[in-house]
């Protein structure tokens, strides 16, 4: 099966990260779209998350009536921080008869030679990135034109027709506390 692992904290899930899900699961040759809750983000501040169990079931409420996707908690009994590379290392131990694609939004593109071991998962797991905000404007061609190993990477895949969801959930823990 191909398995799509669309990883992030969710904290809060929103309208866009269920809209694209379902894009994807029903554009791309996805069997499957794993919504994989993060414990922890080494690369965000910690003690903004709410707990891993309510954003999990959060995720799980979300998505329950669309085929194809599932929610994971994966990440919760691997050792923290969650990185992207030693997560995929693990599903593939877990799960050997499944190929894994990593989906990610573009403004992760933009940083993704700040990944731990970046070129093991350019190397071996295709990758789709979505369009975020940020690459919207004149910076996406700047995203594509960075670093020669990930714009002539061949496992790459630009979902260009992907709709874009105005949302972000900084934006949305925000303006809760106001």
């Amino acid at each position: 099966m191909k398995i799509g692992i669309y990883g992030g904290s969710f904290n809060p899930v929103h309208f866009g990260h269920v809209g694209l899900a379902k894009w994807v699961i029903e554009h791309t040759d996805l069997d499957e779209l794993w919504l994989l809750v993060s414990p922890n983000n080494p690369l965000k501040p910690a003690g903004i998350l709410a707990p891993e169990d309510e954003r999990l079931e959060a995720v799980r409420e979300a998505i329950k009536a669309i085929p194809g996707l599932k929610a994971s908690d994966f990440e919760f009994s691997l050792p923290r921080p969650s990185y992207t590379a030693n997560t995929l290392r693990a599903l593939q131990k877990a799960y050997p008869e499944h190929e894994f694609t990593l989906v990610i939004g573009e403004d992760n593109l933009v940083i993704f030679t700040q990944w731990r071991e970046y070129e093991y998962i350019l190397k071996n797991f295709r990758i789709f990135v979505y369009p975020r905000k940020s690459a919207i404007s004149d910076q996406k061609s700047e995203i594509r034109n960075q670093k020669s190993e990930i714009r002539n990477a061949e496992n790459i895949v630009f979902l260009d027709s992907a709709p874009y969801f105005n949302i972000s959930s900084t934006e949305l823990r925000a303006s809760n506390r106001k």
